[in-house]
């Protein structure tokens, strides 16, 4: 099993500006969408006081190749800690780990059954697990469709736990010209669900005067 040494790991500094940190988990599945998890590193990590859990499966290690091109290095690099898969003897497996929040982008089928199950096989389905028993917010990025009835019990079982449920849907009132453009616009709005949205953020405020921030 790949170990994840203490030095893998690095604390941010208190931002000046601010008494405290915002620790954000990131799980990153194999369903379609790995682009969705690696643009929200990205723009969590330009975040100065935000620290960044990255577990990555096996199975989102292959799709994001697949996707992206990029390697599981690449996703590592934007995250402050890494945690694998594997291990269950994780802080994240912790209720006692202060953690304010977890986003699992893209969610697979698999991993959004388990956890509305209650099936904690792996660290990814154990984190999200602790983040509804401890009441922190818990963002899922289901991509999957069309959906039958079983996806759909789950899904409503998630959403009684608290669960936030968002798949990538995107949204086309701002025009967009590119599809770097949806991604942007619905990892946005995931950050928006943490009170982590960026003065970049465009907002509907009426035809011909849609904003930013």
């Amino acid at each position: 099993m790949e170990q994840n040494p203490l030095p893998e790991c690095s604390t941010l500094p208190v931002n000046p500006a601010s008494d405290c940190i915002f620790r954000m988990i990131v799980g990153v599945t194999g369903a379609s969408g790995s682009i969705y998890g690696w643009r929200l590193l990205e723009k969590l990590h330009s975040r100065p006081n935000v620290e960044l859990h990255l577990i990555l499966s096996r199975a989102g290690e292959r799709t994001a190749f697949l996707e992206t091109g990029k390697q599981a290095a690449d996703f590592r690099a934007l995250a402050h800690c890494w945690h694998p898969v594997e291990d269950i003897s994780s802080p994240l497996a912790s209720g006692s780990f202060r953690a304010d929040g977890m986003v699992i982008a893209p969610c697979s089928i698999h991993t959004m059954s388990s956890i509305a199950a209650g099936i904690s096989s792996n660290l990814m389905i154990r984190a999200a697990d602790v983040t509804l028993k401890q009441r922190r917010p818990l963002v899922l990025m289901v991509r999957e469709t069309p959906l039958h009835l079983g996806h759909l019990r789950s899904l409503t079982a998630l959403a009684e736990m608290g669960a936030i449920v968002a798949p990538p849907v995107p949204a086309f009132y701002h025009r967009p010209q590119t599809v770097a453009e949806l991604v942007e616009d619905t990892v946005d709005r995931v950050l928006d669900l943490l009170g982590l949205a960026g003065p970049e953020t465009r907002r509907w405020e009426g035809p011909g005067r849609a904003s930013q921030g």
